[in-house]
């Protein structure tokens, strides 16, 4: 297993550190093997756990939405490959949830110590953490939850969209967008750089000249 030696959690905007790591889906090479794809990285805490078994499902039953956006799903956490295997076959035997996605047996811990995954004080347990990494290659997003606290894996998607859509227009994105409260589904246009360009916001739809918004499907 190959990694960068930076360790403690990386930086948005960073390069996604190059890993070489062994899955459940065969050895694989991040962010090489994902060239021109979105990549959801994600850590739980163990295999045969309450909270990541759910987790787990509610990814694999979003994993035709997220592959629509581009973006590929890639579990981790301190556990052997082996473990993993099994963990899914009951999955899908008990639960009736295939998992489609690759997990990271990261069993010397090395990958999930390199991205600042590992939990503080609970021993070889990894945080749950969330990796949004675009195309080229650099860390667009993270997001951590403790070890009690399950994710809404909707959020995710919806953080994902909100970066795509971001990138394409140029534009802001509203809290909880497409459902903001003050401006549904119309994204942020950004501030004027000079006084010039003020004149042209005030004739923009907004609040003020340094809050102004516009529907994408203008």
């Amino acid at each position: 297993m190959e990694q960068t030696t930076r360790k403690g959690i990386p930086l948005i905007g960073e390069k996604m550190p190059a890993l070489e790591v062994q899955t459940t889906h065969g050895m694989k090479k991040i962010p090489e093997d994902y060239k021109g794809k979105w990549i959801v990285l994600f850590s739980h805490p163990a295999d045969f756990t309450p909270v990541c078994t759910t987790e787990f499902v509610a990814f694999a039953k979003r994993n035709d939405q997220f592959k629509k956006l581009n973006a590929e799903l890639i579990g981790l956490s301190i556990d052997q490959v082996f473990s993993h295997i099994k963990w899914v076959e009951w999955i899908q035997d008990n639960l009736k949830v295939n998992i489609p996605f690759p997990i990271i047996a990261d069993d010397m811990g090395k990958v999930a110590e390199s991205l600042g995954m590992i939990h503080p004080g609970k021993g070889t347990n990894t945080v749950r953490a969330v990796f949004i990494i675009d195309p080229e290659g650099i860390i667009r997003l993270m997001i951590y939850y403790p070890q009690e606290v399950g994710r809404q894996i909707d959020e995710v998607l919806r953080a994902l969209k909100a970066l795509q859509i971001s990138d394409q227009n140029k534009v802001a994105m509203p809290e909880n967008w497409p459902n903001n409260e003050l401006i549904g589904d119309k994204v942020i246009i950004p501030p004027p750089k000079d006084m010039a360009l003020i004149e042209e916001r005030k004739k923009a739809e907004g609040y003020d000249w340094w809050f102004k918004f516009k529907s994408l499907n203008n």
